[in-house]
């Protein structure tokens, strides 16, 4: 009864802020309110609907128990009325109640990694029209391992403006926010800044004179006897698993006075190196990276920092494999970027879940497809309480 009570006051919460969603539709023809349209649509795709015909298969199977929540009039939308709907509906609207609802059961605490990183829709490249892929980037907060929001762009290369554009809508006051080579800019590094948050940047080739500079300065500090004068801070981490043996070592300095660069960049502090060995079945390999930071010269802090960063892949990895993200061919109008909303409306929801902690999201879309008790265990932590 309480669990129930819970979903339902949950439910309503969510409801209340889809219900924001303006609906553009010709009102006279109408016959299913938008909000229950949106509310099947996350309900169904967290319960193992990957397509919108699936949608309203799962539905029409659990009418009774979806009319606990929504009151379904005129009954169970057809998949042509729910895919009509996700071309139609504003996607940067639909990104803002997830940004909002999401901020609302996550328990945000004021500290940690956002990490942001780019990617591709395959699928939604249109050979007949010649319409681009779809790029999305994304911010993923490592403590909770969840989105935090994503703006779309039509290249990879565009990145870079969209960047600024996410960090504008985001909150980051008060935490690190990671990124790759690719969004390592100095408008970027100012915004983060102006935003209050910190940041650890993944310096590459695009900046050669810097990269080389900061290369050259490691490798003159890497005889031991000079960290002492280098004020090279260091960390260690090893990791043994599954037939590979992994070694991280973290050098990260403030010493960057030498660094005419360093004004360019917003509140730079410290600039660090980190050096990745691992060895599998005899096979070994070596790579090493720099970054750009406004934190304090602490390894540790710096270390745990760069790993937080690696989680967003396994984000992007996690939404291939289970809403089959990579081989959906929906192309048409707003309809691609609202399914990554859905995608990752259902993510978010399925994270929540902390009973079974060792089970894939995979596996927990199947148990809620097939136990509706198991369904509503889901639904019931979307709570604030």
């Amino acid at each position: 009864g309480n669990k129930v009570k819970k979903m339902e006051n949950n439910s309503t919460k969510l409801i209340k802020i889809l219900n924001r969603i303006p609906d553009i539709r010709q009102q006279g023809k109408v016959l299913h309110s938008l909000v229950d349209i949106v509310f099947i649509a996350i309900v169904a795709t967290v319960a193992g609907a990957d397509d919108w015909e699936c949608m309203q298969i799962f539905a029409e199977d659990h009418i009774e128990w979806f009319r606990k929540y929504i009151p379904l009039t005129n009954g169970i939308p057809s998949h042509d009325t729910i895919e009509r709907v996700f071309k139609q509906i504003n996607p940067k609207i639909f990104m803002k109640c997830f940004m909002e609802w999401t901020q609302m059961v996550a328990n945000i605490i004021k500290k940690g990694t956002v990490a942001i990183d780019g990617k591709t829709m395959c699928s939604t490249y249109d050979s007949a029209t010649g319409k681009k892929a779809l790029h999305i980037v994304s911010a993923w907060f490592s403590e909770t391992g969840m989105v935090l929001g994503q703006v779309k762009t039509t290249e990879k290369s565009n990145e870079i403006t969209a960047i600024p554009e996410l960090l504008d809508i985001l909150d980051i006051a008060g935490y690190i926010v990671t990124i790759d080579a690719m969004g390592t800019q100095k408008d970027i590094a100012e915004k983060i800044i102006k935003n209050k948050g910190d940041y650890v940047l993944a310096l590459k080739g695009n900046h050669p004179l810097l990269h080389k500079e900061i290369e050259e300065f490691f490798k003159e500090a890497e005889d031991k006897k000079y960290q002492k004068e280098y004020g090279i801070n260091t960390y260690q981490s090893y990791d043994k698993g599954h037939g590979r043996i992994e070694s991280r070592s973290y050098y990260i300095t403030s010493n960057i006075r030498w660094l005419d660069a360093r004004k360019e960049w917003k509140n730079l502090t410290s600039i660090g190196k980190v050096v990745y060995h691992s060895e599998q079945n005899g096979k070994k390999t070596c790579e090493t990276r720099y970054y750009l930071c406004s934190i304090e010269a602490d390894a540790p802090k710096f270390a745990n920092t760069v790993r937080k960063h690696w989680g967003i892949e396994s984000m992007h990895w996690s939404l291939d494999v289970t809403f089959n993200e990579d081989s959906k061919r929906v192309r048409k109008d707003h309809a691609p970027e609202n399914l990554s909303v859905l995608h990752k409306f259902a993510y978010n929801i399925l994270k929540l879940e902390k009973s079974k902690k060792r089970r894939s999201l995979k596996a927990k879309r199947f148990k809620a497809s097939g136990s509706l008790s198991y369904l509503e265990k889901v639904l019931s932590c979307i709570s604030t309480d």
